[in-house]
């Protein structure tokens, strides 16, 4: 059971082949296969990842780079550099330990990875990463952060990033000493190896209260070794240690320019909201936008929809439609509760107009948005407590979601879909090619032993939930009222 989605794609035009089941396509059950064909208008880096269930937290994922001209030069391109949260136990069944109230907090990664290595935190085992840098050379490193959970700083010791691009936007060049990455964002950055020839600390610092996702890795990092250094030493130099936040990165201005008049500000509010309703399993976390915690239905997904003409939407599908005509639309983000969220929008690089803490007023806060060329990209960190303004034009047909990027939150019902230019759908896509793949879900669904789902539908779906448990167990966690039926344990070291 899965689907790929392609994180960051703007699916101009072919927003059926966007992976989102539920909301472009039924999940693709097991014995089938879907083939996704798609023009790419962008160049940078992203990544493709399951957005079924919590699967891609097991490892569905990958990088997608899409080569073009860069806006400083390089020497050499050192590839993709995916850095993400890593669980021993799958995070489909720690779906269960997050979403219960009585277990606090979502539980701690067990390491974090640099491309695929780690040492083992609480023991022997594993191995940092190394990358090697050639003397001399400027290195273009693309940078992704694909965790489930964890949002962290990325420092090199005694190296600085020039900066080139922000998710899939080419942006003026900038040198930073550090970088914040909140989950599924992407930095295209240029490292020059203009130190003594050595071994150098790449550290990923998460932020000490725990706001934006912790780890039982207390010191995150790999390896970045010239030519001509020992290949087993570690490095010497620690550096000056980071104090790392939750607050997203601002001062990046995007190589194609958008400007919008401020006089067209007509913004629509989207309140985010944590409610603790009791379920069979008990009582439970649920985040919600607009006061709805999204619900889709994988076996009719709303393209679906589209095709038969029907538009009975289900209210638990939180679904917007927005106006027809190429035009600037507004939102503004309200966080009602103390927890960042990583907000991810489908279809679209979107504008950040404006970041802040507190409740946003568009009568007396005109002055604190930027409309003149603003940070452009398709993952912000919201704060928590405040509010996130964004814009995008509606230029783009297809039903695009958006939810937080932390899998526990969107599994908890963080999302919501706008419905774009819904009369030209049907013209511009061939609906009728999900038909097979849904009437091949509609056959397993029945004689599935994970089926029905207990969640948004967008991540998990383990089983039904009834008299599901899991408690603490010390650095694991026990399961209670679910007989096992997958291996609940990966190993790293």
């Amino acid at each position: 059971r899965t689907s790929i989605h392609w994180h960051g794609i703007r699916q101009f035009g072919e927003g059926n082949q966007d992976g989102a089941n539920g909301v472009t396509e039924c999940p693709i059950p097991p014995g089938s296969m879907k083939s996704y064909t798609f023009h790419v208008t962008q160049y940078g880096t992203s990544w493709y990842h399951s957005h079924y269930s919590n699967q891609y937290g097991n490892g569905v994922v990958g990088a997608l780079i899409v080569n073009g001209p860069a806006s400083a030069n390089y020497d050499i391109d050192l590839g993709p550099y995916m850095i993400q949260d890593y669980y021993r136990q799958t995070a489909d069944r720690l779906h269960y330990v997050a979403e219960l109230v009585q277990n606090g907090p979502p539980p701690d990664s067990s390491t974090i990875t640099f491309r695929g290595k780690s040492i083992n935190p609480t023991g022997s085992g594993g191995s940092y990463d190394r990358l090697v840098l050639t003397p001399g050379k400027k290195h273009l490193l693309r940078l992704i952060n694909a965790s489930v959970d964890n949002s962290f700083t990325i420092s090199l010791v005694g190296h600085n990033f020039t900066v080139i691009s922000t998710d899939l936007v080419p942006i003026t060049p900038v040198v930073r000493s550090k970088l914040f990455m909140a989950v599924g964002q992407r930095y295209d950055v240029i490292v020059e190896a203009n130190q003594a020839v050595g071994n150098y600390w790449l550290n990923a610092t998460l932020e000490a209260a725990g706001n934006c996702g912790t780890s039982q890795n207390k010191f995150p990092a790999a390896i970045i070794q010239y030519s001509g250094a020992s290949s087993t030493a570690l490095p010497t130099n620690k550096g000056t240690p980071v104090t790392a936040a939750c607050a997203g990165e601002s001062g990046f201005a995007p190589i194609v320019k958008r400007t919008i008049s401020s006089s067209l500000f007509a913004p629509s509010t989207l309140p985010i909201s944590l409610n603790t309703p009791t379920k069979p399993q008990g009582q439970v976390f649920e985040w919600r936008i607009r006061n709805t915690p999204i619900v889709v239905e994988w076996d009719h997904p709303v393209l679906e929809y589209i095709l038969e003409g029907n538009n009975s939407f289900p209210a638990a599908i939180n679904l917007v439609e927005v106006p027809s005509a190429d035009t600037w639309t507004f939102w503004v983000l309200q966080n009602d509760f103390a927890l960042p969220h990583p907000i991810h929008l489908h279809g679209h690089d979107f504008l950040t107009l404006g970041i802040g803490t507190g409740t946003f007023s568009a009568s007396t806060m005109l002055n604190q948005l930027n409309f003149n060329n603003p940070i452009r990209r398709d993952v912000v960190q919201i704060p928590g407590g405040g509010w996130l303004v964004m814009a995008y034009k509606t230029d783009n047909p297809g039903l695009w979601l958006m939810h937080c990027h932390i899998g526990w939150h969107v599994a908890m019902g963080l999302g919501i879909q706008f419905l774009e230019r819904k009369s030209e759908i049907k013209q511009l896509m061939k609906l009728d090619q999900m038909e097979p793949n849904c009437e091949a879900w509609r056959t397993y669904q029945p004689q599935s032993p994970y089926l029905p789902k207990v969640d948004s539908g967008l991540k998990r779906g383990l089983g039904d939930g009834e008299g599901v448990r899991l408690v603490r167990d010390g650095f694991n966690f026990r399961e209670v009222g679910l007989e096992a039926r997958e291996p609940a344990v990966r190993r790293l070291w």
